[in-house]
């Protein structure tokens, strides 16, 4: 899931966990436990792109890291409010600075994804958003640097658990997206994923934050903040419990399609699309190609309109099969990958178990997960994955428009 929503599960788990001891400070600690897993983005900045594919979502993902780095957290963080440093002057002044940047990070996604959703900035939610951010700021200020922070009534195990529960259902959650998990890394490189719930979805997470939001403002000693949170955690259960329920019945629509249509499939996979779980897509695998197509909840019947066809080409790459990238990205697509002459002796590779953005006969750029290959020269090529930042607001309408059903 996207970084907002396991920063808002972290915080729940370090709510249920030390809430009722430390206050908002078990939040604070419990989101920064839910976003360690997501750290493994840094390698990035050290590897190939290829590789960073492969690292992403593995070791820190899984029930080992889950199981094991808790202990280490733990006792930094209880030694810490051992040692009393959490009341000097220059750590409070570095822990408000990076609240502050965080902040202005969340106000600017926020404004950004309104950007590319639609295609200009709203400038009401910008003013809208910074005046919270400031906002949240000054009562930061007020609240905690010029006052003395009550001492911390927690234990090491108190920490311990504090980080285990963060930490392991940010994976958790993540297996349900169509990502893939490495649960069982370092042991196995299989990635699970159930391929239940966008990415990003806000049915799930919006509720959850406002009933996390809400329970911070009441004292750690009050009943209701503890209701709140659990409030948020049993509506973003249930609405994933949802979709799980759903992905069985739209699987049950795409396989009646696809036998209804003659299609001789060998196996096919459903996922929602992005920000909903409305519009679900598909691909059936055959002999030579593939078959994919759209179904949503308001199409006012229950099969898929109409499928597309695409050929597989996967001989293209044959002479690269024994190339390190080939191989990933082979086994980060499931095998569910088409082949595209480029320019050149350019190929791409187009993942299609992220689908395409509009639909029709796929075109190049149409593909949501797409990546460039270029033979080096001494039997190998470079992968590099096909980033695209110009204004995608047309798909997003197309979306939206297909949300709505046929």
């Amino acid at each position: 899931m996207d970084s907002l929503t396991q920063i808002v599960l972290g915080a729940a788990c370090g709510e249920v966990v030390l809430g009722k001891k430390i206050g908002n400070r078990a939040m604070m600690w419990g989101a920064v436990g839910g976003t360690i897993p997501d750290l493994d983005v840094l390698g990035n900045f050290m590897m190939t792109d290829m590789q960073a594919l492969a690292f992403h979502r593995g070791i820190s993902h899984s029930i080992f890291f889950a199981i094991t780095t808790p202990f280490l957290f733990g006792y930094l963080v209880d030694k810490l409010y051992q040692s009393g440093l959490y009341q000097n002057k220059f750590y409070k002044g570095f822990i408000f600075l990076c609240t502050v940047l965080f902040t202005a990070f969340c106000a600017f996604v926020l404004n950004l994804a309104t950007k590319i959703i639609g295609g200009n900035y709203n400038y009401f939610l910008i003013a809208v958003s910074a005046a919270l951010a400031l906002w949240a700021v000054y009562k930061l200020s007020q609240t905690y640097l010029t006052n003395t922070l009550e001492p911390i009534n927690a234990t090491r195990k108190d920490w311990n658990w504090l980080f285990f529960w963060s930490i392991f259902t940010h994976p958790l959650l993540d297996a349900f997206t169509a990502y893939g998990t490495q649960l069982f890394a370092p042991f196995s490189d299989y990635r699970v994923a159930f391929n239940t719930i966008s990415v990003a979805d806000p049915i799930y997470t919006v509720p959850f934050l406002a009933c996390l939001i809400g329970a911070s403002f009441f004292n750690r000693k009050r009943p209701m903040r503890r209701y709140l949170n659990y409030l948020g955690l049993i509506l973003s259960s249930a609405y994933l419990l949802f979709t799980v329920f759903n992905k069985k019945r739209v699987d049950k629509v795409f396989e009646n399609s696809l036998q209804a249509e003659n299609i001789d499939f060998q196996r096919f996979r459903t996922g929602p699309s992005i920000f909903n779980n409305i519009l679900w897509q598909g691909v059936a695998e055959t002999k030579d190609g593939y078959y994919y197509g759209s179904y949503s909840l308001l199409d006012k019947k229950p099969q898929v309109y109409k499928f597309y066809e695409t050929p597989k080409n996967h001989e293209l790459v044959d002479a690269y099969k024994a190339d390190t990238d080939i191989q990933i990205l082979q086994w980060f697509s499931d095998g569910y990958y088409t082949v595209t002459p480029m320019n050149g002796d350019t190929l791409q590779i187009g993942d299609l178990r992220y689908g395409t953005t509009k639909e029709r006969p796929a075109e190049p750029e149409d593909y949501v997960f797409k990546f460039t290959i270029v033979p080096d020269g001494n039997g190998g090529v470079d992968a590099f994955e096909t980033r695209d930042f110009d204004d995608r607001s047309d798909a997003f309408s197309h979306l939206w428009t297909r949300i709505k059903g046929y």
